[in-house]
């Protein structure tokens, strides 16, 4: 097969594997060089010693047409001690209290259901079902995130979530009314093994919910910066349902969200459930990512052309403010800022310094560019000529936080999908 710039390219590194149907992966989605993980912030006492880069190889499978990483870290190595809290983002809290309303509604939810979330994080979630007083299990291998839920009232689990667990959780009685599980599922390299233990959690008519970012949304919307080490899989519905399927889990219901730059939220039971109907939504999300050429490899082959062109893009801006003296520093240190930065080429010299209203990464530094981590307040007190927003997905909250910058003629700088001055 001959290779071009814009195709989907067979795969010439020793063979790999799918992670969820065993298929040997051949063709290359997008391939965005080298990068460290995104979520390991140096600190200056580390700042005399390397960091460990891996490849940014994304394959996509000819046979299920998952979208998939190489697992190069294990999930021990990545979330036992985790930088990523929830609870610092208002948006996603306000977006998780509605979820918790809807739901409590749509399943009648009480004192005697019971709920659990896998991935769970700093109680971000579970902690409105607790105001309710609907019993709660969060279950977060990251003792230093899972320390904070037990803070605000929430039980919690440190410990990784697979069949394992769930067996134990089911043989003692502790199966759920509803399942949730927000962005997680990309974050696991045993995927069947996962999907298993979600189903035996489940009570026979319980839902489980599970919110991703919606491959058909990251090819549309150029969202190359959402593919990092730490995501291991890439979902469409269609590859969702397949999987899903092949554990005995039926999917019913699908709702689009606009978090994470456009996601899912799909609801299931398992397959022997009667009390949940499909919905049209299903259908209709198929029908979408059908249009958009998903169901077939030939869908896959234009992204990494689309992915150069917005490279070229930011650099060249970057580079123009440089010459012209003016100051950039950016705002946030998302996960996502990793890729961006690394497959951009993009350090210091363009980018003087980042803020995160996050203390835990404050006074840090990016991982491998060594861009220095502020508290936001740096940003009144150094003016900057522009703000680059590294976390796009949340540049509404951000501007209206940082609204002050206009005093001085300040701008904003949204890099994805295509760079854009506000």
């Amino acid at each position: 097969m001959t290779t071009t710039a814009t195709s989907v390219h067979t795969n010439t590194s020793p063979a790999l594997s799918c992670r969820f149907c065993g298929d040997t992966l051949r063709r290359t989605f997008v391939d965005l060089g080298m990068s460290p993980l995104c979520e390991t912030y140096p600190s200056v006492d580390d700042l005399a010693h390397g960091e460990m880069y891996y490849p940014l190889h994304v394959h996509v499978c000819e046979k299920c047409l998952l979208v998939q990483l190489e697992q190069f870290e294990s999930p021990e190595n990545i979330f036992s001690d985790y930088a990523y809290f929830a609870s610092f983002s208002d948006s996603w809290l306000k977006h998780c209290e509605s979820y918790c309303a809807k739901m409590t509604s749509r399943l009648g939810l009480d004192q005697d259901s019971f709920v659990i979330e896998v991935a769970s994080n700093d109680g971000y979630l579970l902690q409105y079902f607790v105001q309710r007083r609907i019993p709660v299990l969060g279950i977060e291998p990251a003792a230093n995130v899972a320390k904070v839920a037990v803070e605000k009232g929430v039980p919690t689990l440190v410990q990784f979530f697979g069949t394992a667990l769930a067996r134990r959780l089911a043989d003692e009685g502790r199966c759920a009314d509803l399942v949730a599980g927000n962005n997680v599922l990309a974050q696991v390299p045993a995927l069947n093994d996962f999907v298993e233990g979600l189903k035996l959690v489940l009570k026979p008519e319980g839902v489980l919910t599970l919110e991703f970012p919606h491959l058909l949304r990251l090819i549309e919307h150029n969202e190359f910066d959402t593919i990092y080490h730490e995501h291991f899989s890439y979902f469409s519905l269609f590859s969702t349902i397949k999987i899903l399927e092949a554990h005995g889990l039926k999917v019913f219901d699908v709702e689009e969200l606009k978090s994470h730059g456009g996601s899912l939220r799909v609801y299931a039971c398992r397959a022997s459930a009667r009390s949940h109907a499909v919905e049209a939504g299903v259908e209709k999300v198929l029908s979408d990512e059908a249009n958009a050429g998903l169901h077939e490899i030939a869908g896959y082959e234009c992204f990494a052309m689309q992915v150069r062109a917005t490279k070229f893009a930011l650099v060249e801006f970057l580079l123009s403010a440089a010459k012209a003296g003016k100051k950039v520093a950016g705002y946030g240190a998302p996960g996502k800022s990793a890729t961006l930065l690394h497959y951009c080429g993009i350090g210091r010299d363009l980018i003087e310094y980042t803020v995160d209203r996050s203390p835990y990464k404050q006074g840090r530094f990016l991982p491998g560019t060594r861009i220095p981590i502020y508290h936001p307040d740096r940003i009144r007190e150094t003016k900057p000529d522009y703000v680059v927003i590294l976390p796009w997905n949340l540049k509404d909250e951000i501007v209206a936080q940082l609204d002050f910058i206009r005093e001085w003629g300040g701008q904003f700088v949204v890099p994805i999908p295509k760079v854009s001055v506000l």
